[in-house]
């Protein structure tokens, strides 16, 4: 197709399926470039759907397409796909050239979120205005409805669904990259169509029609800038309502930047209305949609976007008043900066938040999660202000951020409340744990902040009926017989207001607010504390465990001087969880104990006393007690209270082998056909010689003695808790034996090979070196049978 040709649709649809499997993608996209320059809209229709599932693969996951998700930068055809799905590219050019004329693309209603699809089907208009009049009515019924949409919303919706659709990755490969040229399409896509500087660029071919027909308000007695009311968009109001046909042309095209964001947050986040969310606290309700660590860090880049889309307002616009908005020449695109946070993402956000921390695995991949709630809580962050280099623990939140924290007081309290109850289940000596309470603690540890939501939660509290008897006297001005104290008044009057009709519409009316900075929840943080303390006792005992072990574990021990008893080996540490990472464990729950005493202010001496009362009561003694437990039917039960205290290493169950020390699991240091094959010759042995082995260890003289040296006896001063199953079965007495197994041993092997590598450098013979090495081993057995109770009584 290298010169294209005038040739009916079903010739070009037919060549270009048939390219698509011969010729390589830079080829493809050469061609397709010519078609899209070359073509008229009328023939470039018929191919738009199959080439937009070509990109993004199919709705169902069945066709991949160009793979986005797994594209990287290192790959070669990674820079022609970001050139042609460029928003200035080519595949942008065909979706401009489709949208200046009359055509429309259908999108089945199945394949909306849950509770979009819901409404649908219930005959109900949805929330969002994007989705208004584009219902097409086939003749099968109500199984097939589809969504008619124009090029544009066609193209955003399936770039917006490829993130969501199931994938399965080869080995090897993860969909969690940030470098992926899905994501990097997601940032260049937001930075062109909502610009933090200037205005969207203007389609190159003129559409007078714009996006969507403005749907009809719901209640003319809402407010324009109703607090917490989702009400229709205020930009088609706008825009389509205007008495001037020679509109800006930044009224024109802004329809795309409202259009893309709303895409991007219907797909991406709306998966669960109010009422779908009660339903789902029920363990017997299947959850309808679970997000992966790559849809939450593409929604993080989302919020992170739209707090630096949403500050670079103009000041004057910040400060002016909404209800006189209307009146002022104020341009959309400053209009839909004042109100993109809270009246398109709030609400679906904070349903998707809340379902993340109640639902996420209790793993360090919540750190995903955890972080796009700390960005959407601090748009300070992305002001993009240069900030004096200084200590991010002693940067002050300025006064103008009061109001947003106050009409988002849920999402500081109610989201601090549910990751306190999460983190109270999480092993808090993981390194990876105690980093993520030390972020939340250092957040909401910055002055001001505790401040800004304490003063926002007393503006909730607010009865209703002190807010009835003000609000008449507010609004009267001082020409009215007011007076200047009742304009404060208003101003009071009208923060309640926002701050209650935010919490109902996220809650509901009949919802049951718990203060953060109450006493119940103080209680909360005064059981987290005693957590991160015990945490960091559990940390330095096993840092300080691994340390002896390590200085045990020297030259010596390849004689066998060292301790070899593997079942009381101490299991509460992993491999992640040791050395470095118990430092950083220790240092992030010191930090995260000195913010939680700021944001709450709690007494330091209240906090020491506490900590150490806790100190005193867990000794080295204290940790060898069983977990808490009540006595059942069967034998113990554990509690809550012992579930924790196994999660955070306080307290663990003495576990040992107790069968045949001949039969345990063969061990990465151990040969396992010389396991086996001393198995069996000893058990010959044991098997002819055990009356003699036995009649010889049950003598009380020297020689019963050295016997018990070479000879494996039952430890019968050790007594442990067994388990209701073990405690059926009739112990029987194992009589002393003979054990080859360490000769298995790779350190017995080495050591004995090196043994005769000496002997033969000193000119002796096999023969001569075993005999000396049996000579040594007689000798060793004699030494620790005449001092060895006195050495172990000295190193006790």
């Amino acid at each position: 197709m290298a010169a294209p040709t005038l040739q009916p649709p079903s010739f070009l649809l037919a060549n270009l399926k048939a390219d698509a499997t011969t010729k390589p993608l830079l080829q493809r996209c050469h061609d397709l470039v010519k078609i899209i320059d070359e073509y008229p809209a009328k023939e470039l229709h018929l191919i738009f759907p199959w080439l937009v599932e070509c990109v993004f693969g199919s709705l169902d996951g069945v066709l991949a397409g160009w793979n986005l998700r797994l594209l990287h930068s290192r790959s070669n055809e990674y820079h022609i796909v970001m050139d042609f799905l460029h928003p200035s590219g080519p595949m942008m050019k065909l979706v401009y050239k489709l949208q200046a004329e009359e055509y429309k693309y259908e999108i089945p209603v199945n394949y909306l979120p849950g509770p979009v699809k819901a409404c649908i089907q219930e005959g109900v208009l949805p929330d969002c205005p994007l989705f208004h009049n584009k219902l097409q009515f086939p003749l099968s019924g109500l199984l097939s409805l589809n969504l008619a949409l124009n090029p544009f919303e066609f193209f955003m919706f399936n770039f917006a669904y490829c993130l969501i659709t199931p994938k399965s990755y080869p080995q090897g490969h993860h969909g969690s990259s940030t470098d992926s040229a899905y994501f990097v399409l997601v940032d260049t896509y937001l930075k062109y169509f909502l610009p933090s500087e200037g205005t969207v660029p203007p389609s190159p071919f003129s559409d007078s029609r714009g996006s969507v027909t403005a749907p009809s308000p719901r209640s003319s007695s809402v407010s324009f800038a109703g607090y917490g009311v989702h009400s229709p968009s205020l930009l088609k109001h706008h825009i389509f309502h205007q008495p001037s046909v020679n509109a800006e042309p930044s009224a024109q095209e802004i329809w795309r930047s409202e259009t893309l964001l709303q895409m991007f947050v219907e797909v991406w986040l709306h998966h669960y209305s109010l009422e779908m969310y009660q339903k789902l606290q029920s363990p017997q309700v299947k959850e309808p949609f679970t997000p992966t660590e790559e849809h939450v860090l593409v929604v993080r880049l989302l919020v992170k976007h739209l707090h630096a889309f949403s500050s670079s307002l103009k000041p004057e616009q910040l400060s002016s008043s909404p209800s006189l908005h209307s009146h002022t020449h104020t341009s959309p695109l400053e209009e839909f900066k004042r109100v993109v946070v809270q009246r398109f993402v709030q609400q679906k956000l904070y349903l998707f938040l809340q379902h993340c921390f109640g639902h996420w695995p209790l793993d360090a991949s919540f750190r995903a999660v955890l972080e796009t709630w700390l960005s959407y809580i601090q748009p300070w962050r992305y002001t993009g202000e240069k900030i004096q280099p200084q200590s991010d623990q002693n940067r002050t939140v300025p006064d103008k951020w009061e109001s947003f924290a106050q009409e988002n007081l849920l999402m500081y309290t109610k989201l601090f409340q549910v990751f306190l109850n999460r983190t109270v289940r999480t092993d808090l000596v993981n390194a990876k744990n105690a980093l993520m309470v030390f972020r939340v603690a250092k957040v909401f540890a910055q002055p001001n902040l505790a401040e800004m939501i304490q003063k926002g939660e007393q503006l909730f509290l607010e009865p209703e009926h002190v807010l009835h008897h003000r609000q008449p006297r507010g609004y009267l001005t001082p020409s009215q017989g007011g007076s200047f104290l009742s304009s404060r008044q208003r101003v009071v009057t009208d923060m309640v207001f926002r701050v209650k009709s935010h919490v109902y519409s996220l809650e509901g009316q009949d919802c049951q607010y718990k203060q953060m900075f109450g006493s119940e929840l103080r209680g909360a943080i005064m059981k987290l504390i005693q957590m991160i303390a015990q945490a960091r006792q559990t940390a330095k005992r096993i840092s300080d465990h691994s340390n002896e072990v390590a200085a045990s574990s020297s030259f010596l021990s390849w004689f066998g001087l060292s301790s070899s008893d593997h079942n009381n080996t101490f299991s509460g540490a992993e491999s992640e969880e040791s050395g470095e990472c118990l430092k950083k464990t220790h240092e992030f729950l010191d930090r995260a104990l000195e913010n939680l005493c700021l944001i709450f202010k709690l007494n330091q001496g209240q906090l020491t006393q506490l900590i150490s009362n806790l100190g005193s009561s867990q000794d080295d003694g204290n940790c060898k007690q069983l977990p808490d437990c009540i006595q059942g039917e069967n034998g113990l039960i554990l509690t809550d209270l012992g579930r924790r205290q196994i999660i955070n290493g306080q307290r663990r169950f003495d576990l040992q082998y107790q069968g045949d020390p001949e039969l345990q699991p063969i061990r990465s240091y151990e040969n396992a056909l010389l396991v086996r094959l001393f198995y069996r010759i000893s058990s010959l042995l044991n098997d002819r010689f055990g009356g003699h082995m036995s009649a010889l260890c049950s003598r009380p003289d020297f020689l019963g003695r050295l016997g018990c040296h070479y000879l494996t006896i039952p430890d019968s001063t050790t007594r442990t808790s067994q388990s209701p199953v073990s405690r059926l079965r009739l112990e029987r007495n194992r009589p002393p034996r003979l054990s080859l197994r360490p000769l298995a041993s790779y350190r017995t092997i080495l050591l004995l090979l090196l043994l005769y590598v000496l002997g033969a450098l000193l000119s002796l013979g096999p023969v001569s070196s075993t005999l000396i090495i049996l000579a040594g081993g007689l000798l060793f057995g004699l030494f620790m049978t005449l001092f060895g109770d006195k050495l172990k009584t000295h190193t006790n």
